[in-house]
């Protein structure tokens, strides 16, 4: 174990899971059923789901080695992937070069597709559960755990089977040369936590330390370009880890849907987030301009995003919740729709949609299909509203335990963070 993983590690350990009683316990799991029954959330997964699950991914080498010949094979290309530690599934990886006239950049995702097809029944529950649900200390899958945290979860060490994006980047500017998706098989030469990541861009005699910077200072820039292009960024002092997966991220996703729908022209799951009114835009900065301290740059206000950025940046930092709950209140909620007209105001992306979460997210499971099959299912816009109606489900379930869990004293972060242990009420009354 390497000394960042162990400080890390240490650190976890330091603190320890959340202690609660048997009795408390019992009452969390009420409140977690009663809150599936509400939001119409399902836990356990139906016996047949499990069945052709366990009978899919049986021998995963053996389907590999059967598959290789008809896959690019990119397990010599050096891969990674960074996750919070507390991660259950690697559903992303990353590799990078830089040659003399441009950036070429992989983004590998897992696979999802090889084993859920809308023939299956794995399909139909993951159109039943729409999402992953993230409660503090417990998670719904929207698939069985043996495909999210084994066989499609990109284990280092382990070959898998991937879906690649690879962008060849323009070194002045950033911009897509050339976009390639295709299958392959991946080997990840490391799982790195957030804070390993971190450790790694300082530490020049680390593993992997050249490939962190080169593709730090890639999406530090890609990351400066949209801020300049005016894409709302709330969240002005994410660290350099975090900084790396979003921009990578974005700019997958981004081309993957600017190539359904320029070169091929299909529809798809597409991302759409409309703006909001000049008039509740300005009451948001007015709101904004209005807080102790926080003073909104004259030349942005006639763009409202910009203007945002601007403020955010110099803004003491006491006031940097408000500012972004003013917007929040202003803003309309993003929906999946089948066509990606009018774009996503907040990124100020023409063409936006989700493709590197098969593993948690319906609408990056179909849009793998429909660029794997170049097929649209029929009932995609039934499709689009299911994964837009269970989104804002599982937002709501999340938001009312973390409400019930403040209610009885606990701290949702913490439980997050370090889970949960349930003492036995007998020997806690003997201590």
């Amino acid at each position: 174990m390497s000394d960042d993983s162990q400080a890390e590690a240490g650190t976890a350990e330091g603190q320890g899971p959340v202690e609660i009683s048997e009795d408390l316990a019992r009452h969390l799991e009420n409140k977690r059923e009663e809150l599936f029954e509400k939001f119409e959330i399902r836990d356990a997964f139906p016996e047949a789901v499990l069945e052709e699950a366990t009978e899919l991914t049986g021998d995963v080498q053996a389907d590999i080695d059967a598959e290789i010949d008809d896959r690019e094979d990119l397990r010599d290309l050096t891969t990674w992937t960074t996750d919070p530690i507390d991660a259950q599934d690697f559903d992303d990886a990353l590799s990078i070069e830089e040659r003399d006239d441009e950036y070429v950049l992989w983004v590998h995702i897992a696979d999802v597709t090889h084993y859920v097809h809308p023939e299956s029944a794995m399909w139909a529950e993951a159109v039943e559960r729409g999402n992953t649900v993230y409660l503090p200390g417990y998670t719904i899958h929207m698939l069985p755990p043996i495909l999210a945290e084994s066989v499609c979860s990109l284990v280092a060490g382990e070959e898998r089977f991937a879906h690649t994006v690879e962008m060849h980047l323009d070194k002045d500017t950033l911009t897509y040369e050339t976009i390639e998706i295709y299958k392959s098989v991946i080997e990840s030469d490391e799982r790195l936590t957030y804070s390993q990541a971190e450790n790694r861009l300082d530490d020049p005699d680390a593993p992997l330390h050249e490939e962190n910077k080169l593709v730090h200072e890639v999406a530090d820039r890609m990351h400066e370009i949209r801020k300049e292009d005016g894409s709302l960024v709330l969240n002005p002092s994410r660290d350099r880890a975090h900084t790396i997966i979003e921009e990578c991220m974005l700019k997958a996703n981004k081309a993957v849907t600017h190539e359904l729908m320029w070169s091929r022209g299909v529809e798809a799951m597409y991302r759409v987030h409309p703006q909001p009114s000049p008039d509740e835009w300005s009451k948001a900065l007015q709101e904004i301009q209005d807080l102790d301290g926080v003073s909104i740059p004259g030349d942005t206000w006639d763009d409202p995003r910009k203007a945002v950025n601007a403020t955010l940046e110099d803004a003491p930092g006491r006031q940097l919740d408000k500012i972004q709950w003013a917007v929040m209140k202003v803003m309309p909620r993003a929906r999946y729709m089948n066509d990606p007209f009018g774009g996503h105001h907040a990124l100020n992306f023409e063409i936006y949609g989700h493709f590197t979460s098969p593993i948690r997210r319906l609408s990056d499971l179909i849009n793998h299909w429909i660029v794997y099959q170049n097929e649209v299912p029929e009932d995609l816009v039934a499709l689009c509203d299911r994964a837009s109606d269970k989104q804002k489900d599982a937002e709501q379930c999340e938001r009312e335990y973390k409400t019930f869990l403040q209610e009885v004293g606990l701290d949702p972060m913490a439980v997050n963070n370090r889970g949960i242990e349930v003492v036995d009420d007998d020997a806690e009354q003997t201590l």
